[in-house]
């Protein structure tokens, strides 16, 4: 069921994609805010009491209404599987920037592209040459493309192997990492969009919501950077890993980016302009890898294709072993 789930989402998001998600996204903010506002204290123990009061009874009416619906039939237990992940995962929640990109630079519109890269990421990209635009936008290809699809799909197939029901697995991933971006970067302004498990013992209020989601994606990001492995160069996937994934400043995003760089066979990282002033970054890849081009972000599409359907097929194996045994 979690197989079918799945294709029944991507399919129904690649032929019907969500407009926008900014009356769910007002919901939710406001829906956090409300628990912010009222246990923020700025201790880390009042972060862990807004963070459970927040998440579990929502996790506990999810796993209800799924039962209560299985309990009717099964088909409308899987119509609400296949629901929560048309909310809660999607390429289309971050590929128009990148197709867009893509496209600016094969046409040779700089500027456009750098226009693009910083609605996408919040940061002025102005300075940013058509090389390192590539390069950028790659980076946030990979993660996103982990946050949007395979986070979700993890812990979709991990709560709905317990009898739990998948959407419960996925919406407390989401939520998790909203939850993190909300309260979490609150505390901590300065921080890389991706965070690590550091402050864990702090005294500030979003100390647990970052916990909590290093926790959640500790086993999903390296699930991902293994099918890079697999899908790409292995070789040069398990090189790039072992040896560069702790020099970058989140070690966590690291994995994810240095695995990338080996699949694809490109160079990431290394310093950009920001602000007037070279941003320090180390470099990831093979030392013999190429410079980031249009070329590479249509491979990036590709390797993330690749994932997607190397899991399903996984799953397929799985589920059909399950029946026969």
């Amino acid at each position: 069921m979690s197989l079918f789930a799945l294709i029944a989402a991507l399919l129904l998001e690649q032929i019907q994609p969500l407009s926008s998600r900014k009356y769910l996204h007002g919901w939710l903010s406001d829906y956090v805010g409300f628990f912010q506002h009222h246990f923020n204290a700025g201790h880390h123990k009042h972060g862990k009491i807004a963070w459970l009061l927040a998440v579990m009874p929502l996790l506990a009416a999810v796993v209800a209404l799924y039962w209560l619906l299985c309990g009717v039939h099964p088909v409308f237990a899987w119509a609400f599987n296949v629901l929560v992940l048309y909310l809660t995962m999607g390429f289309r929640q971050f590929s128009h920037y990148f197709t867009d990109i893509h496209h600016a630079l094969r046409n040779g519109k700089l500027d456009e592209a750098r226009g693009l890269l910083t609605r996408w990421r919040g940061i002025p990209s102005h300075e940013l040459n058509a090389e390192e635009v590539a390069r950028v936008s790659i980076e946030e290809a990979l993660i996103a493309s982990h946050r949007n699809v395979f986070g979700v799909i993890v812990w979709f197939v991990l709560f709905g192997a317990v009898g739990l029901g998948g959407a419960a697995g996925a919406l407390l991933y989401r939520l998790g990492q909203f939850l993190r971006k909300r309260w979490g970067d609150e505390d901590e302004a300065a921080e890389p969009d991706y965070l690590p498990n550091k402050d864990w013992g702090g005294g500030e209020f979003g100390g647990f919501a970052r916990q909590a989601f290093y926790v959640l994606e500790w086993l999903p990001i390296r699930m991902t950077a293994m099918t890079f492995a697999i899908v790409g160069n292995f070789e040069d996937t398990a090189y790039c890993w072992r040896t560069q994934a702790a020099s970058w400043p989140d070690p966590e995003a690291g994995i994810l980016l240095a695995s990338g760089a080996g699949a694809l066979g490109v160079r990431l990282g290394m310093p950009i302009p920001q602000g007037g002033l070279p941003l320090g970054r180390p470099e990831l890849g093979i030392g013999i890898g190429d410079d980031a081009d249009a070329d590479f972000m249509r491979s990036t599409i590709g390797l993330v294709w690749r994932s997607v359907v190397f899991w399903l097929l996984l799953l397929l194996l799985l589920t059909l072993a399950s029946l026969l045994g």
